[in-house]
């Protein structure tokens, strides 16, 4: 049975989680961000004795599921905070106390449309209060949440709503043609609901706000399961989905499916995934107000790096600040405005910042900001320099730029700190050492574990990995996930080194690897020279043909507004930083915007296409 499973499986773990820096650091962290020793107490007493009392939940523990445990902690975290501000969005602020009468309201709407534990309620939205309203009322009833991307229409709009065949898809107004042109299409959908909008939704769809108004705010049928379910891969084909569910709720569901790993083996890499919240500096950061981590939520919700941005509300009690859509001067704004010590960025929104005017970047107090996190796409090293300039100028006591490497398999896996730049300088350069997971430099060729600062595969181990299924594409696991020395490892198709001190320093893709004449180029390299430029906003380096030598690199750099700069310029530029033989780009095209994802990755399958047309190209 889970239950037993699970005590046992604690009972022998639990000596060396007790001895983990990162089992303590969360417990401070816990401590800190639900309000100090009498809040924490008050909210551990409502985890055990839920609504049946505590003795009665102790002496039954063998035999009551976890899972009917497990929601008590959201549910006794928004009475115990009650009045502390949950979310900001726009004009709307909802106390942790209204949050919870609205998600009660939704889990039990839901319910009465039929869902049932596993089955799947997917979402369309912008950015908002309802992301995490619909978050919380699926995480209580054990219904996986696919975010879907809402830049897709059509056919593979069509395509990854049906991967997951939810039984009810809940979309923005906005989306509405969108969703009408597929609608017909759709595998499994019962119920289509809509958030927003003047008018009634069409026949046969369900307006959102009626679907809360018309619940009870009373306890659902709780059948616990935390319910990320985000979709991967989508730069590169149809996108497949991702049972992060599984990995982050094994502990505490009776719904998650086991990991390829002994509960005791398991339990040390759960608390491993959750540690990023006390690395970032969660057992310190206290807002002088709310006494709390504020948070800037801008990425894209659907992204599962946006996740360290809203994760603080999920579990910590932070209060969230939602920007619908990303504005640069506005993002500073409500820096100042709401005093946000906590936000997620992908390093394009970090570009877009700088290049404001300076006499826009100086309006601003920035002096509330303790943790600004980068992902999602290589950081240029100048950048995090210039930002933590920028915000220590504005205010900030000290550097607040932060880091880690990941994504949608893997979750956290690296994570690099101010301390570890400011101990020793030239790791500013790296994505941090391996601190919510296990990582290792395979040279696959040889069949053995890389030596310091020599390249190879980067190969993850991590809680999300130890439970990696692709639902609906399970014939796709086996893409990624290597056996190395009787271990699984998961191999994520990047290039990269770990110094002496094993902090990961990333040269690139394999497929993005250019092979000049039998010599590798990692674009990365070359890619840090460019942007070093004055004039260069953004670069990307990518492969073009060649007769003799089969492919060349060619840099396609996007210059900042208002500055000028030609192919030669950049070239000698190169030349003088030490770019010399293959490594010196053939070609420099300028280019007005460089293609992104949403992101703020730069597609340069979408740049290679200009050089590779009519070309049978490699991989």
């Amino acid at each position: 049975m889970q239950a037993e499973k699970s005590l046992s499986g604690l009972i022998k773990a639990l000596p060396s989680l007790l001895r983990m820096e990162e089992t303590k650091g969360l417990g401070r962290t816990f401590k800190q961000q639900w309000g100090g020793g009498r809040n924490t107490w008050s909210i551990v007493w409502k985890i055990f004795s839920g609504g049946q009392g505590l003795l009665k939940n102790l002496r039954d523990l063998g035999k009551v599921k976890v899972g009917k445990i497990a929601p008590n902690l959201s549910l006794g975290l928004w009475e115990v905070l009650g009045e502390r501000e949950a979310v900001v969005d726009g004009e709307k602020r909802y106390t942790y106390r209204e949050l919870s009468d609205r998600v009660l309201k939704l889990a039990n709407a839901l319910q009465s449309l039929g869902v049932r534990p596993k089955d799947r309620v997917a979402v369309m939205i912008h950015n908002g209060a309802p992301f995490l309203e619909i978050l919380n009322a699926t995480s209580l009833i054990g219904a996986p949440m696919p975010f879907v991307n809402w830049h897709l229409t059509g056919e593979e709009l069509l395509k990854t709503i049906n991967l997951r065949s939810p039984r009810v898809f809940i979309f923005d107004e906005e989306f509405m043609h969108e969703i009408q042109d597929i609608r017909d299409g759709l595998v499994g959908v019962e119920h289509l609901a809509v958030i927003g909008g003047e008018e009634p939704p069409p026949q046969g769809m369900l307006s959102y706000e009626d679907l809360i108004a018309k619940s009870p705010a009373t306890r659902p049928e709780v059948n616990f399961l935390a319910s990320l379910n985000p979709y991967t891969g989508g730069t590169t084909g149809t996108p497949k989905s991702s049972n992060l569910y599984d990995s982050l709720s094994y502990a505490l569901s009776d719904l998650a499916e086991a990991p390829r790993e002994s509960f005791e083996n398991f339990l040390p890499y759960t608390s491993r995934a959750f540690s990023y919240f006390y690395w970032f500096g969660g057992d310190r950061i206290c807002d002088p107000i709310s006494r709390n981590i504020r948070t800037l939520i801008v990425t894209p919700v659907y992204h599962a790096g946006t996740a360290a941005g809203w994760a603080p509300c999920f579990l910590l009690g932070a209060t969230g600040v939602f920007m619908r859509r990303f504005d640069a001067e506005e993002w500073l704004r409500l820096i100042e405005k709401e005093r946000i010590n906590w936000a997620f960025v992908a390093p394009t929104i970090l570009q877009r910042v700088l290049a404001l005017p300076e006499e826009v970047k100086r309006k601003y107090d920035l002096s509330h900001m303790r943790s600004l996190i980068s992902a999602a796409a290589p950081c240029p090293p100048q950048v995090k320099r210039d930002i933590n300039a920028l915000f220590q100028a504005q205010g900030a006591p000290g550097p607040v730029f932060c880091e880690y490497y990941g994504s949608s398999e893997t979750a956290i896996i690296t994570v690099l700190l101010p301390e570890d730049y400011e101990e020793k300088p030239q790791r500013i350069n790296s994505v941090g050492k391996a601190r919510c997971g296990d990582l290792g430099i395979y040279i696959e060729e040889e069949g053995r574990w890389a030596r310091p600062n020599e390249i190879g595969k980067v190969m993850g181990r991590t809680a999300s990995t130890l439970s990696l299924r692709y639902p609906g594409s399970e014939d796709r696991l086996h893409e990624s996930l290597r056996i190395i020395e009787g271990k699984e490892w998961y191999d994520d198709g990047l290039l990269g080194y770990l110094d002496e001190d094993g902090f990961l320093y990333l040269t690139g893709r394999l497929k993005e690897m250019i092979i000049t004449g039998g010599v590798n180029i990692y674009p990365l390299e070359i890619e840090g020279v460019l942007l070093r430029h004055p004039a260069v906003f953004d670069a990307a380096v990518v492969s073009m043909p060649h007769p003799d030598l089969g492919e060349v690199p060619v840099a396609c750099v996007q210059l900042h507004e208002g500055a000028e700069a030609g192919e030669e310029e950049v070239l000698d530029f190169c030349r003088q930083q030490g770019l010399r033989g293959y490594l010196l780009p053939a070609k420099v095209e300028v280019l007005d915007e460089l293609p992104r994802h949403i992101d703020g990755k730069i597609i340069k399958r979408e740049l290679e296409k200009r050089y590779w047309k009519d070309i049978e190209r490699k991989g």
